[in-house]
């Protein structure tokens, strides 16, 4: 019989009265949860989603109910240096990925799920993920554009197939949303909000060059890619501000 070491609690720490839970490794943290089929809600946490949690009291709600809350933006890692705490930026694309790696190397951990982007996309991004990851098993693929009529059908497919891991990407807070809606229905996968990371394992897009990202630098790239993004954007600053005055005034929460 295969003994399991008991998993690691995350230490929270507080960004804007958010939690973040420092780890070591996040991927093997997840592992463990999978191979205990222990069920997790992971959040990808950044300067905008911050900012949008302020004025949207259930999305904050959610953040701080969700079992693991990850550094996702450069924003996040470099207000934790401000308190002296040293962290890796975990992008949940890489985490995902790292997952989907593990599950292929290990089909016993279960099924995957794809459920978000538009029609195609999804398809797409899992048949190249399969290639490099032959033994993946994907067992559920569907875009984000259901109809009210699709929905309970898609639903009870869950239901009935149990995958171990599930990607939403239908942004944000769209994702976070549906993911706290729906997880009694697979009380033991890990569900994690990937955004856009479909079209950019699809191919349809691409992310920053390595240089970018490793100086914090991604979020440029994205609104070369998106322009329409720029107000979103405002966020950035706004987040560095409140930071600041939050650390003056509040300290640590």
């Amino acid at each position: 019989m295969q003994k399991f070491v008991p998993l690691e609690a995350p230490e929270p720490f507080a960004v804007l009265g958010l939690p973040v839970h420092l780890l070591n490794d996040y991927a093997g943290w997840l592992v463990s949860c999978a191979q205990q089929q222990q069920g997790c809600h992971v959040v990808t946490l950044n300067a905008e989603m911050t900012m949008a949690a302020e004025q949207n009291l259930p999305l904050a709600t959610i953040i701080r109910q969700a079992d693991l809350v990850i550094p996702d933006g450069a924003g996040i890692v470099l207000y934790l240096k401000l308190y002296g705490r040293s962290t890796q930026r975990c992008p949940g694309i890489e985490l995902a990925e790292l997952l989907l790696r593990e599950f292929g190397r290990s089909p016993s951990l279960g099924t995957v799920a794809f459920f978000g982007g538009k029609p195609g996309v999804t398809q797409q991004a899992a048949e190249k993920l399969q290639a490099r990851m032959p033994g993946l098993a994907i067992a559920i693929t569907q875009h984000g554009y259901l109809t009210a009529d699709d929905t309970p059908r898609f639903l009870q497919m869950l239901k009935e197939t149990q995958p171990r891991l599930i990607l939403v990407g239908l942004g944000v807070p769209r994702q976070e949303f549906w993911i706290a809606e729906h997880r009694h229905l697979c009380p033991n996968a890990i569900w994690i909000g990937v955004g856009g990371s479909f079209d950019i394992w699809a191919g349809v897009k691409t992310r920053a060059p390595g240089w970018l990202r490793d100086n914090h630098l991604e979020w440029v790239y994205r609104l070369y890619q998106e322009p329409w993004r720029w107000r979103r954007m405002l966020a950035l600053p706004q987040f560095a501000w409140r930071s600041l005055v939050y650390r003056v005034t509040q300290g640590h929460a």
